[in-house]
């Protein structure tokens, strides 16, 4: 029978000797030997087919690729990666470190200090830099988050040098305006699977919402941490997150408590806790369904929101559930109203539905859906969607069918 790792399976010497020299083959063989996980199992965790898997232990595949690094070192639970190319390097023991899109010094130097500096504020100004986060927001949704992420660091520093000069209500304004910065940045670093850059924005934006009063904002970063812990395959953190997020900051929207409930509740799903899953769906439909009555009342972040969307958030927890079909009928339906604008997102959704697929046995299916947004998955779908087509892959292949090995040989085009 498999067991699961122990807690303090990378403490191990071998293992930890085999990480930190990038030699992946002695990493799975240790860390089946460890786990008494068999190759297929592994497979699935790191979105990589068992004969791949199997070509890497005997030295007949090299892995260079940093993405299926990241996906190994993710899938896996292993020590975070420091950087997003070049060698893997354990994480530090002491100090502060930020990766790819976190603050570099002197952006950390005025985030966390109070800059002097002779910038006038004022409302028009406030209002102008409110409405340029909103198209940047909406820009992401089209061209993901890399070109958008020095703009927005940029954009940063201009909300930060305005607190000098703020006075009063306006002061709480430029306060709110990082915090809204701090999250969006965070997201981003998210999307790009910085786990340690999107906790730092994750944390100096809640720190920032409480400074301003915003629980709406207070209230979405805990529930953004529990998205990420989900998206690492942590579904107790997950929950706790989401729990947290909905009890801690009294008087949030509708929208934001409703997100934040559907969130635990995907948590649940990770977790296989069916009745507690659908019990949390339904009370966060119901939530939302009222939030759509006055979405004047609602943060500016929420834009996104619809009953479409919440019908593919079911269609992700029944994915976890292995509720194959039903999962295909409700992703089919979300799919269905999402706009073209959505790109991101889209190509996310549409990865979960030849998954979905392939573990219902449509293999023809879901090699179609999955081929059709390689593309997308690859320009703008790195590292989520891309390693979402991988697991479709898995799934195809340990069904036996052959569609596994068209849908890798699509990927491999675009590695």
């Amino acid at each position: 029978m498999d067991r699961e790792p122990a807690l303090d399976l990378w403490s191990h010497p071998q293992l930890l000797a085999a990480l930190t020299g990038q030699d992946w083959g002695a990493v799975f063989r240790t860390y089946r030997k460890l786990t008494g996980l068999s190759q297929t199992k592994i497979g699935e965790r790191v979105g990589l087919a068992q004969s791949d898997l199997s070509d890497i232990e005997r030295g007949r595949r090299r892995v260079t690729s940093s993405e299926v690094q990241a996906r190994i070192v993710a899938g896996l639970g292993a020590p975070e990666r420091q950087g997003t190319m070049g060698p893997y390097t354990p994480a530090p023991v002491a100090g502060l470190h930020f990766l790819g899109p976190g603050p570099d010094e002197d952006l950390l130097a005025r985030v966390t200090s109070v800059v002097d500096s002779d910038s006038r504020v004022d409302a028009p100004t406030l209002d102008w830099l409110d409405r340029l986060l909103a198209e940047h927001r909406r820009a992401e949704d089209v061209i993901g988050s890399r070109p958008l992420v020095d703009v927005m660091r940029q954009q940063l520093r201009t909300v930060v040098d305005l607190y000098g000069s703020a006075r009063g209500p306006l002061a709480d304004r430029v306060v709110r305006l990082a915090s809204e910065h701090a999250q969006f940045l965070a997201w981003m670093a998210q999307d790009q699977d910085q786990t340690a850059a999107a906790l730092t924005w994750y944390d100096r934006s809640h720190e920032w919402a409480l400074e301003a009063g915003d629980a709406n904002m207070a209230a979405t970063t805990l529930n953004m941490k529990g998205h990420l812990a989900w998206s690492k395959g942590r579904a107790t953190r997950c929950v706790r997150l989401a729990e947290a997020s909905r009890w801690s900051a009294p008087g949030t929207s509708l929208g934001v408590q409703g997100m934040a409930t559907q969130m635990a509740a995907r948590g649940h799903a990770l977790n296989g806790a069916a009745d507690d899953a659908h019990r949390l769906l339904d009370e966060a439909q119901e939530i939302m369904l009222r939030a759509s009555e006055h979405p004047e009342d609602e943060p500016p972040w929420m834009y996104f929101y619809s009953t479409g969307w919440f019908t593919l958030q079911r269609g992700m927890a029944t994915l976890h559930l292995r509720g194959w079909r039903t999962a295909v009928d409700q992703l089919m339906v979300g799919l269905s109203g999402m706009p073209d604008q959505y790109r991101r997102d889209k190509t996310w959704f549409r990865a979960c539905l030849a998954h979905a697929l392939a573990g219902a046995g449509e293999a023809a299916q879901a090699l179609s859906v999955a081929t059709a947004i390689v593309p997308d998955a690859a320009a703008v779908g790195r590292p989520h969607s891309w390693n979402e087509l991988h697991t479709a892959a898995a799934v195809l292949l340990r069904r036996g069918a052959g569609e596994g090995h068209q849908l890798i040989a699509a990927l491999r085009e675009f590695d």
